[in-house]
């Protein structure tokens, strides 16, 4: 019988001993406490910085935008310039017809070379934000339209590039295609290719134990 003035009995289960650990239970030891909180939560989409080569191709395409738009306006600027120059052109292609017909074919010649590089202007902006989203097979498109403007390059001095005023739109074309080429460059390195590969970024662990989305 166990006497109880002596202090013999079992000891108390919220008995600890002097270095805090968990005094024997019945000549066993309490069982650890199960974790309230575990390292492999759910994953949370986040908007990870981009790698400096797709930041570089970014900032080459903006300045692309840039030269771009500035051809846009001064091929526009010099048209009243350009015609005359574009049909006399077109006489020495093709003699014998009328001034009213030469006049014509310049009107239609300056026209789809204004439109040509307006649309490529507004295909790259579309296809670059496409390409900041990551979508799919988006380089090869934006490869299209630099060798459209490649075709312009090497066509211009033959039909728009003409004169004082126009001597000065090759340059500007050739200024435009090489940012592009850059830009594309760049955006196909490793990193680049890892980075649109990859989709989307992607976070794991319990909400606000990490870094800040942005």
């Amino acid at each position: 019988m166990t006497d109880i003035r002596r202090g013999t009995g079992p000891a108390s289960p919220s008995a600890e001993g002097d270095a805090g650990q968990v005094v024997p239970y019945g000549g066993r030891e309490l069982p650890a406490r199960p974790r309230l909180s575990t390292a492999n939560g759910a994953p949370v989409l986040i908007k990870a910085t981009p790698p400096f080569s797709i930041r570089l191709s970014e900032f080459l395409w903006a300045v692309s935008f840039a030269v771009g738009g500035f051809v846009t306006v001064y091929f526009f600027v010099i048209r009243k310039d350009l015609l005359p120059l574009i049909a006399e052109h077109a006489k020495k292609v093709a003699d014998g017809r009328s001034d009213d017909t030469y006049d014509a074919a310049a009107d239609i010649i300056f026209w789809i070379v204004f439109a040509l590089i307006l649309v490529a202007l507004f295909a790259q902006i579309t296809l670059l934000v496409s390409f900041v989203a990551r979508r799919a097979h988006v380089r090869w498109w934006q490869l299209a339209t630099l060798c459209l403007q490649g075709l312009l390059v090497l066509l211009s001095p033959e039909w728009v590039a003409l004169g004082a005023e126009g001597a000065l739109l090759q340059p500007l074309l050739a200024a435009q295609a090489a940012l592009v080429l850059l830009a594309l460059v760049f955006s196909i390195l490793p990193a680049g290719i890892h980075w649109s590969a990859r989709r989307f970024d992607v976070r794991r662990g319990p909400e606000g134990t990490g870094g800040p989305d942005l």
